[in-house]
Parts: C-alpha cells; structure tokens; sequence
C-alpha cells in the first residue's frame, strides 16, 4: 500500500521538478480532451481523398506560371519526394506525374472535385486546430465560411510551393555557386552546401508550420505565440520522417498492405503527421506564455435599504410642534397693552 502511494505522488514530484514534463503532460491532456484523434482521423480521410485532385489543380497552376519549365517542376517535385518517407516516394511520384500529365486537359468537373476535397480538408484541418487551441468556434454562414476555407487553400497551397522551391533552388544555387569558386570537388564545401541545405529546409518548415499553427485556426494567434511550436514542428517533422520510412517499411510487408496496395502506406503517414501536428498545436496552446489567466469576478454587492416604522410623532414633527408653540406664545404676549 506505501509503495502504490509512493507511485502516485512521484508523477506530481516529477511535473514539479520538471516543468517540461509539465508542460508535455498538460499538453497530451489537452489533445485527448479536445478530440485530437477524432480529428486527426478525420483529416487523414480528406487528405488521402483530396490528394490527387489538388496536385492536380496545383501543378496545372504551376505550370502556367513558370511555363512549364521541366527544371523547375522537377526541382519543386524532387522537394515533394524528399518530404514524404522513402516507402511514399514512389506512390507521390507516380501521383505526381499523373497530376502533370492531366493537369493541362483539367476541366470543370475535375476543379469542382478538387475544389470540394480541397475544402472539405481544410475546414478539418481550421476546425481541428481551432479545438486545439481551446477556442469555440463560432456559427458562421455556410458561404462566408466555404469563401474562408478556400482563402486558407490556397494560402497553403503558396507556401507549400514556395516552401518546396526555396529548398530546391536553395539547393541548386549552392551548388551553382561552388562551381564558380572552383570548390566544386572539395569534400569541406560539400558538406557545407548540405549542411547549408538542411537549415535553409529546416527554415522552409518551420515558415509553413508557424502559418499554420497561428493563422489557420478560426481565430487567428499572435505569431510570437506559435514560433517556439513552430520549430519544435520543423525538426520533429524530420524525425518524424525517418521514423516513418522505418513503420513504413514493416508495414508494406503487411498482409493489408499488400491487399491494398502503397495506399495503406499513404493513410499511415498521413494520420501519424495529422496526430503530430494537432498534439503539437496542443504543445503550443498550453505553454505558460499562452495561458490566458481567469480573473474571478467580485461578489455581487447587496444593496440593502432599511425603513424604519415609528408610532406617533416622530422627532421632526415634535420639533416643528414646539417651534409653532413657541412663536404663537409670542406673538400673543405682544398684543397685550
């Protein structure tokens, strides 16, 4: 019985002594509380949905604004491979290249599917992080909030891209300007240029991450709020990666897996990015710094008002008796010879 007590009070020793141990407590509370696996189920069915037709729209868009330059849409598709686990890369690349080669023949029944997968993801996705950060969200018209949703698409969809092309032109500017310098075969400025590479894409990430933590929920955040989740989020995303390409690989050799294809390899990570990036949005939510303190209200004041009831004359009127007694005596004393 003391050792089962002794167990209990060294968990509440330990939030005490270490407040990040606290605060990951707290923030794992509040992820099951607001409904973190719920939601994050829910955004894995809109993301393997909306995949196909929003790469599709996108890389149509893309290739009208660059031209169709095969460079730099090899460039931003190589940044989209080296995003995803190497057990996804073959699957992404194939969508990919399907979402090019049907970009340019899209018509108005394709937008329509991208348009309605694309919004019903990111009104998960807004809903979801709103819940995370404990706000209410508010009843809004069903066409203000569609016209919303698809602002936030598209946001997203423009730093994704810009994040994918910083990292791979970053990249190949690197390596242009070693060539310059004749340090092209130094074995020092290469790994340079990689370790150079890693922070530029490390930065990309933790941009896309500090705009989707603090603008993407219904209620909009301070920046400052979310930076340090932000990148927590960017180097967790890489480790969540290696990680991946590791469950991946048992879980292709699944029997499911080979029933359904690299589409189960799709639903896996996309539900253990989902899962990461709702309970690190939970992290940030429940920092000290972003805990909005509750001033209790003063006790209603009690106006009480007493009458007082008095039989026979009261003071006022005794005074006032006296006084007119008083002037009659004298005005009839001076009537008299």
């Amino acid at each position: 019985m003391a050792k089962e007590e002794e167990k209990e009070k060294l968990l509440p020793r330990l939030r005490r002594k270490y407040p990040w141990l606290d605060h990951l407590i707290r923030a794992n509370e509040a992820f099951g509380e607001r409904y973190g696996n719920h939601y994050a189920a829910a955004i894995t069915y809109f993301s393997v949905l909306s995949v196909f037709p929003l790469f599709m729209v996108a890389f149509a868009v893309v290739g009208l604004v660059v031209n169709h330059d095969k460079t730099i849409i090899g460039k931003i598709t190589k940044g989209i491979n080296d995003s995803v686990p190497e057990g996804l890369q073959s699957l992404v690349s194939g969508i990919v290249n399907g979402a090019l080669d049907s970009g340019s023949g899209i018509g108005i029944f394709g937008l329509l599917i991208a348009l309605y997968s694309g919004i019903g993801w990111m009104s998960n996705l807004r809903d979801a992080l709103t819940a995370q950060w404990g706000q209410e969200k508010q009843s809004q018209p069903i066409v203000k909030q569609t016209l919303k949703d698809f602002v936030a698409l598209i946001g997203l969809g423009v730093a994704l891209i810009v994040s994918f092309a910083l990292t791979a032109v970053g990249g190949g500017v690197g390596q242009f300007l070693l060539e310059q310098v004749g340090l092209a075969d130094q074995t020092w400025a290469i790994y340079l240029l990689r370790a150079a590479t890693i922070v530029l894409g490390l930065l990309a990430n933790t941009l896309v991450f500090l705009w989707v933590i603090a603008r993407l929920p219904r209620e909009q955040v301070a920046l400052r709020s979310a930076v340090k989740g932000s990148i927590v989020a960017a180097v967790g995303f890489v480790v969540l990666q290696q990680v991946g390409s590791i469950y991946l690989a048992s879980v292709t050799k699944s029997p499911s897996a080979a029933l359904f294809g690299p589409v189960i390899g799709l639903l896996v990570f996309a539900n253990l990015v989902s899962r990461f990036l709702l309970l690190i949005t939970a992290w940030t939510a429940t920092a000290e710094e972003n805990q909005h303190k509750v001033v209790a209200p003063p006790p209603p004041v009690r106006l009480e008002q007493s009458v007082t009831v008095q039989r026979g004359p009261g003071l006022g009127a005794v005074a006032g008796a006296f006084s007119a007694g008083a002037l009659l005596a004298w005005l009839g004393g001076r009537r008299k010879p």
